[in-house]
């Protein structure tokens, strides 16, 4: 800790009093390292989502990168301003010494709650989440970051169809020190070939996660079979990817083609960048019917 004056004199930064602060509504969702509430924030005069971290599994995970000064949570939600990402009102500790996030809270589901409903959205309406979540994901690598476990279960969509990534928790500076093969970290369906390989990883971990999101976005299946644990992302390994338009026949070619190369086995063989990506997925839906 940096010390200052007010450090020295006992002060420093104000730590959060959540039963004085909040009226705690309901739980909404749970990690595995955090649980979040539906509030209501006296101080804000609105509802927000109050994430409110677990002591002992955030500290193991940190411990992953010893000797680095790894970015908290939090640290990286407040430096990230979009309006496809979770806006992060504050973050710190509480009077427990817990982490907490205090968050817009969105009214709507998960992706991965529409996932299995997309028969019934038409294909331009698909597309325009694939647009935002794309956008969202292009603006947090500008930033900096990698976000590593993009996955419908880290996108929420509001009741007027605008998508939210969320959930930073795995998030790491894109810095050499903090891109060393080691750490198998994401969500198994979506997990790129070169973290199980233990292979230096880089921003196109998140572009191989993002494209199978958008497969699974226009097509409700995953391009692999469904498996648990690393049964899953050995066959990233191991399997060819069925092809999208074996799902849906009639969907838009160039779409297609776009959403592919960015799941080859193959880094080099991918998008180079969300940046890239997002321009091609642009053209292909223009030239679309």
């Amino acid at each position: 800790m940096k010390l200052t004056l007010s450090n020295l004199l006992g002060f420093g930064p104000r730590r959060l009093n959540v039963s004085k602060r909040f009226n705690l509504i309901g739980e909404v969702g749970q990690g595995s390292m955090s649980k979040v509430w539906m509030a209501q924030d006296f101080e804000l005069g609105c509802k927000v989502a109050l994430k409110l971290l677990d002591r002992e599994k955030t500290s193991k995970f940190e411990s992953r990168f010893s000797g680095l000064q790894k970015p908290s949570e939090g640290e990286v939600a407040v430096s990230l301003n979009h309006p496809n990402i979770v806006k992060t009102h504050e973050q710190g500790l509480t009077t427990d010494n817990l982490s907490f996030l205090i968050m817009e809270y969105i009214e709507g589901h998960s992706l991965a709650y529409h996932v299995g409903q997309v028969a019934e959205k038409p294909i331009h309406a698909r597309l325009d989440w694939v647009q935002q979540i794309g956008s969202a994901l292009a603006h947090m690598h500008d930033a900096g970051w990698i976000h590593r476990d993009i996955c419908p279960r880290n996108i929420m969509v509001s009741n007027k169809s605008q998508t939210k990534l969320i959930d930073f928790g795995l998030a790491i500076p894109d810095r050499p020190e903090f891109r060393r093969p080691g750490n198998r970290t994401g969500t198994a369906n979506y997990l790129a070939p070169e973290v199980i390989r233990r292979q230096p990883t880089d921003q196109r971990v998140d572009v191989f996660a993002y494209s199978i999101t958008c497969y699974e976005i226009c097509t409700g299946e995953l391009p692999w079979e469904r498996a648990r644990s690393l049964d899953a992302a050995i066959q990233h390994l191991n399997l060819p990817a069925k092809p999208l338009l074996q799902y849906v026949p009639d969907f838009p070619i160039p779409v297609a083609d776009v959403i592919m190369r960015g799941i080859a086995t193959n880094p080099d063989e991918r998008w180079n960048s969300m940046e890239d990506m997002n321009a091609a997925m642009r053209d292909a839906i223009d030239c679309s019917p």
